[in-house]
């Protein structure tokens, strides 16, 4: 096996030789040392290369291009191929083909074109990871191994009948009686009760809203029956490979929902991710920053690798604008500054043909005669020079809290307002505090908390006691927690908390709201001081806690707005509406202060700091977003330009600088 590179920041993406002519490889291996490519991921979609018909193996090309890396100083992150089968697997096997919603039959052509519950699919998969394991376990270029990819991106939920009939078997193993699955239900509701484990299904299509429990458990459901998928595999590798990491790559994006990462990251050797800009959001970079947050808190505060991201545009938007000269350089360097150590795309060379291939690469259409490949040998020569980074940590004193599990719940049938997403509070918050350079980690409510002073929970509709507990121990603690709108309604089964909302944080907050007052898209209600709230506003009442704004029109003119009440050594903040960004940064501005959180420098609008650090020193990553040159105040080395700077620096525009401080 070969070790992960360790001497930058590890710089390649997906090598599909497979798609090429054998003239192009070596072509392929001179431009990757150009371009300063140090890894490739390989044979993500190449099963019907390995496999042609059940059975008959052919590995020679597979060989070749193994050698060929290993010989060019190039690590392999090497793929089991199970993310789709082959065409004579679909036509011999067509029961293993996922069902839609509405119960029509996805038939092959694409990807992903299997059933997440088949015992078949997933034996044939095992046989071809064996023979994957078995023949490459101690080959020198091997240093990754990469179980299937992006798992549930097309086929998750499936609602089969083999998914029906491994959802019952799943139901019981969760509830192992129906009384206790008829409570948790909530059966009685609409003659709904089970008398027999036969008679449940999925939560297809029908006459009107699904019972909004059963949608939750059928999320959980296909979570846990991928992850079982996943162990599969990872325990076969392992028996082979036994010092070789193992990765699959998540999807840590705003529009992928389908998998709980939180119960997935334990099963991980080194966390990995896909991440796409999606331009048709208000704010795209501060969603990037938001999820790269997110999987440093996967990875429990350690490094990640970025598996995949782009060079520019995309192929699977309606519109897939072209990143601007610098930002295939920016938002990598934005991914490192929030905890990557690896900079992956898709893919190593741009496709002629196929549903990508308008994707954007390393190599594109145009060539090495190109400007954007000539920024790709530039992002090659800095994740060079990054290499005193690696292992180096982000800090911060601000958590917001993500849980996939209250995602789900609050995108479930029938909710008070479907004109709300549990995203945008939470993504609010954070791109605010990223504005006035405040640092957060996104972590799970069952993290610890103890050591954070702003514990921001927005919009967590779904909450265990045991959390709740934890997040109201960490204000009696000292710290700061900020509760935002439509949190602690509901406990794990989705069943309301009675006695008023916000249920759960009730107590905590001094606050009792006896009914909601949704806004409609696009309205907006004024407050008190001058601001205005969106998305979401309710009838409150202040049983122990002071009044910062009120509503200062309609229905709620004088009621409680934003609250904050003191508790133990901390205090506990409360806003029943997502006030308009001046109103809600000026109330974060005032929250930091006064717990003692300050922002890693001060720098322009539009400019995005994040640090670094280690037992060597600290970095200091500056990411300017804007079109103008903007001034620094910063002394040190940077390891961008490989200039010394300060005590002022100048950076362009669509730039970055990563500054070695002094």
């Amino acid at each position: 096996m070969r070790a992960w590179p360790g001497d930058g920041i590890a710089f390649g993406g997906d090598y599909n030789p497979e798609q090429w002519p054998r003239a192009i490889w070596d072509e392929d291996m001179r431009l990757m040392r150009k371009a300063g490519v140090t890894f490739v991921t390989l044979g993500v979609f190449s099963w019907s290369w390995l496999e042609p018909t059940k059975g008959e193996y052919t590995f020679e090309w597979l060989d070749e291009a193994m050698d060929l890396l290993h010989a060019n100083g190039i690590a392999v992150d090497l793929a089991t191929a199970t993310a789709t089968p082959p065409p004579w697997l679909t036509s011999a096997y067509p029961e293993i083909l996922p069902v839609d919603h509405d119960g029509h039959r996805l038939w092959p052509g694409s990807r992903q074109s299997w059933c997440p519950s088949s015992r078949l699919y997933r034996e044939l998969a095992l046989a071809l990871t064996e023979r994957l394991a078995a023949r490459y376990h101690d080959h020198p270029a091997l240093a990754m191994w990469h179980v299937s990819n992006e798992y549930a991106c097309h086929n998750l939920p499936c609602y089969c009948d083999t998914c029906a009939i491994a959802f019952r078997a799943w139901l019981e193993q969760r509830y192992a009686t129906l009384d206790a699955l008829n409570n948790a239900w909530g059966t009685a509701f609409w003659s709904q009760r089970y008398t027999a484990w036969e008679d449940i299904l999925p939560p297809r299509r029908t006459t009107t809203f699904a019972n909004p429990t059963q949608v939750l458990d059928y999320h959980r459901f296909g979570s846990d029956t991928l992850l079982a998928f996943y162990r599969d595999e990872h325990e076969v590798i392992r028996r082979h490979s036994p010092e070789v990491p193992v990765t699959t790559n998540f999807m840590t994006m705003s529009n992928f929902r389908h998998l709980d990462y939180h119960d997935w990251a334990p099963f991980q050797d080194v966390i990995s991710t896909d991440h796409y800009v999606v331009d048709a959001l208000d704010h795209p970079r501060a969603e990037l920053s938001f999820h790269g947050d997110l999987t440093r808190g996967l990875a429990g505060g350690r490094p990640w690798m970025l598996m995949e991201h782009s060079t520019s545009a995309v192929n699977w938007q309606p519109v897939n604008p072209a990143k601007a000269p610098g930002g295939t350089v920016l938002d990598s360097l934005t991914h490192v500054a929030r905890g990557a150590d690896t900079l992956g795309f898709f893919q190593w060379r741009q496709s002629r043909s196929g549903s990508e291939k308008f994707h954007s690469a390393l190599v594109p259409h145009a060539g090495e005669d190109s400007d954007r490949f000539r920024e790709v040998c530039e992002l090659g020569a800095i994740s060079a020079r990054l290499g005193e980074v690696l292992g180096s940590h982000v800090d911060a004193d601000v958590a917001v809290l993500w849980d996939y599990e209250a995602l789900w719940a609050m995108s479930g049938p029938c909710m008070p307002s479907s004109a709300i997403d549990y995203v945008t509070a939470p993504h609010t918050v954070h791109r605010l505090l990223r504005d006035r350079g405040i640092t957060c980690d996104v972590v799970h409510p069952s993290a610890d908390l103890s050591r954070y002073r702003v514990v921001v929970v927005p919009s967590l509709y779904l909450v265990s006691d045991e959390d709740a507990a934890s997040i109201a121990a960490a204000a009696v603690a000292g710290a700061h927690v900020i509760v935002t709108y439509f949190s602690g309604i509901s406990d794990p089964d989705d069943h309301v908390r009675l006695g008023g909302y916000p249920g759960a944080f009730r107590d905590l907050l001094g606050v009792r709201v006896e009914e909601f007052f949704p806004l409609r898209t696009d309205e907006v209600v004024a407050l008190s001081g001058g601001g205005r709230g969106s998305q979401w506003s309710e009838d409150a009442r202040v049983v122990d806690a002071e009044v910062v704004t009120t509503y200062a029109e309609g229905p709620l003119n004088g009621r409680p707005a934003v609250t904050r009440r003191s508790v133990g050594s901390g205090t506990a903040w409360y806003l029943g509406t997502l006030p308009d960004d001046t109103s809600l940064g000026s109330l974060l501005e005032e929250v930091a202060e006064l717990a003692g959180v300050e922002p890693v420098t001060t720098v322009a609008p539009g400019v995005e700091v994040v640090r670094r650090s280690g037992s060597d020193g600290s970095w200091l990553f500056v990411l300017n977003h804007t079109t103008a040159e903007q001034e620094l105040t910063v002394t040190g080395h940077d390891l961008v330009s490989g200039s010394d700077v300060g005590p002022t620096h100048l950076l362009a525009p669509l730039s970055a600088a990563v500054v070695r401080e002094s």
